[in-house]
């Protein structure tokens, strides 16, 4: 697994920082010397779908973020196959028209301020196109003449990763035929063979089985990239950093400190034109499996014997095995109706294009999910997903237990505020931290306070599209990012009952939430019954630097307001003991100069 270099930018500035401890400025010092002191073997990727929405939005652009970085092999080369002939010049002035224009709408996810004419150029200059039908053998004749002439070319050993950035009905097809042709066995071609398979795969248990069983006759487990992009995120990875590389948090990681956890993805866009694909996926499929499963797997995974791919997957694995079976009672569904994202009308589900106006497809998912292990039985995690919400956010919320009240019965505090631990994983990417502190005065009161780290204040901004490391991480050959077949099926197994149970009962109630909403009504009953929990508010964020200041402000006011009452209540007393009695006219005045009782900000509950 490969983690982005610590910038000569970020250690200037740590060592010019004398407040920051020395074993702090000596790790970033010497960040570069744990970078990989390799770079992946020459290479071929092949993209079947090289015309496609994902090519174009993803994976070329994080092939240009490698090539900037100079982290692509010195010997590499691009060969796209695709149903349209339109010859690689066309194709390549596609791909830039669409860089270009992620350039000038600052897209969300490329995050790109200019574009680097010398890396694309390095990059383009050895990208190739031929058209050809995925189903069609002579496709498969022309790719094994292709491969040696570009070999050939580039002088690249004879190593090629196949990328299937296709439609899911394709998967097997293409690996089939990939292994008639002689393409995917590397004892005849003389050197390695990998297939990268974009999600959905499979789209129940019974398929991910075939699927599983079909690819498993042609590559052996340790060629097969099953790919997820969250796990790519530098966030997500920063996961098991967090847990593993800090003793301060693992003695309270368990079922005895911990409530329950709340897991968010939260999308404000719809279906984006996707709606035939959509109407056969829906969101549990899309998202649940595969996205939530694995943020849930390395929150709750116990710590891996070393960072070795397959320890840190075994340790994944266990976890997804011993998610409970979901009941249909403990899963909530919804569909967007008409409503305003973003201040902007937004039409309902049914009135998007290639969606059928009576569709009981569901674009929200709310699960209560159980993992039968020693450290997590009887703590829920909560999970949601969902489009055309309030906010966009993706986080990882764990809920502290209580303190016992005791000792504060006699102070007048009759609770404490909830202690929660935030995983910011989009956007303002960071942690954050909830507890309870005592508010300046005389009183005892407590009030909620947050620290927090966001990344863009102690990192520069990268470029990344989740996909640069998932890519490099499958020409080095490393799976740790990526999962096994016994994984995939295990996630299957866990929302097998509710895809039955939903399959049998279509929903009546559809459209249940408005576009910009938090989603249906039935997910806050979800977390109510029975424990009494609530869902955190949609993107709630770390506590910005507007509310430190104002926190700051009604500290002093406090401290004011109490020594404003001492110097009151000292001149009342040297006038009583100079008269007899208060002097009315000076603690009128002294109490008119007592600055009024400000609001504390207060963190979400």
């Amino acid at each position: 697994m490969y983690l982005l270099p610590v910038s000569t930018h970020l250690k200037e500035l740590v060592m010019a920082d004398p407040a920051i401890a020395p074993s702090h400025a000596h790790a970033a010092a010497a960040g570069d010397s744990a970078l990989p002191d390799r770079k992946p073997d020459p290479c071929i990727m092949v993209i079947f779908g090289g015309g496609g929405d994902l090519t174009k939005r993803l994976v070329v652009p994080a092939l240009y973020n490698l090539s900037r970085n100079g982290l692509l092999p010195e010997q590499f080369a691009v060969l796209s196959v695709d149903g349209a002939d339109i010859g690689v010049e066309t194709w390549l002035n596609n791909l830039h028209a669409s860089m270009k224009s992620f350039v000038a709408t600052r897209n969300i996810e490329l995050q790109l301020q200019e574009l680097d004419d010398k890396a694309w150029s390095r990059l383009t200059d050895s990208m190739h196109y031929v058209a050809g039908d995925f189903l069609a053998e002579d496709t498969y004749r022309n790719l094994a003449e292709q491969l040696p002439r570009l070999a050939s070319q580039y002088g690249i050993a004879p190593n090629v990763l196949f990328y299937l950035a296709t439609p899911e009905r394709f998967f097997g097809e293409i690996i089939d035929r990939l292994g008639a042709a002689g393409l995917a066995d590397e004892a005849s071609v003389g050197g390695w063979r990998r297939v990268v398979i974009e999600k959905p795969f499979g789209h129940d248990l019974a398929s991910a089985m075939s699927l599983n069983a079909r690819i498993g006759k042609v590559l052996r487990e340790d060629q097969i990239f099953r790919i997820d992009h969250f796990l790519g995120k530098e966030t997500v990875q920063n996961i098991l950093a967090f847990r593993f590389a800090n003793g301060l948090f693992e003695p309270s990681w368990n079922r005895d400190r911990i409530d329950h956890v709340q897991i968010t993805a939260a999308e404000t866009v719809g279906v984006e034109g996707r709606g035939a694909f959509y109407e056969q996926t829906g969101c549990l499929r899309d998202m649940v499996p595969n996205h939530l499963f694995q943020l849930l797997a390395m929150v709750a995974m116990e710590a891996p014997s070393s960072f070795d791919a397959e320890a840190i997957r075994q340790r994944k694995a266990e976890v997804i095995e011993a998610i409970r079976p979901i009941e249909p009672a403990d899963a909530v569904r919804g569909q967007y109706g008409a409503g305003a994202v973003n201040q902007t009308l937004s039409r309902a589900y049914r009135d998007e294009p290639n969606v059928s106006p009576e569709s009981a497809t569901e674009t929200y998912v709310a699960l209560k999910v159980n993992v039968d292990t020693w450290r997590w039985a009887g703590v829920p995690f909560y999970l949601r997903t969902g489009k055309h919400m309030g906010r966009r956010t993706t986080e990882i919320a764990i809920r502290f237990k209580s303190a016992p009240i005791a000792s504060f019965r006699s102070s007048g505090v009759d609770a404490f505020g909830p202690d929660w631990l935030v995983l910011q994983i989009q956007p303002d990417e960071g942690i954050s931290l909830q507890f309870d502190v005592k508010k300046p005065g005389p009183k005892m009161a407590l009030a909620p306070v947050r620290m927090d780290f966001k990344y863009a204040d102690w990192f520069p901004s990268e470029s990344n599209v989740g996909y640069e490391t998932l890519l490099y991480d499958c020409m080095l050959g490393d799976a740790t990012l990526f999962q096994r077949a016994d994984m995939v099926e295990a996630c299957w197994k866990a929302v097998q009952p509710i895809l039955e149970a939903w399959a049998k009962s279509p929903a009546m109630d559809f459209p249940n939430y408005a576009s910009g909403s938090a989603g249906p009504s039935a997910a806050d009953t979800l977390l109510a019954i029975g424990h009494g929990h609530a869902w955190r508010p949609l993107g709630q964020p770390l506590l910005p630097y507007g509310s430190r200041r104002k926190a700051v402000r009604d500290a002093e006011a406090a401290r004011s307001e109490t020594a404003a009452v001492k110097t009151a209540t000292r001149r009342r007393k040297v006038k009583t003991d100079k008269a007899g009695e208060p002097d009315q006219a000076s603690a009128k005045s002294a109490a008119e100069s007592t600055p009024k009782r400000t609001r504390a900000a207060k963190p979400s509950a």
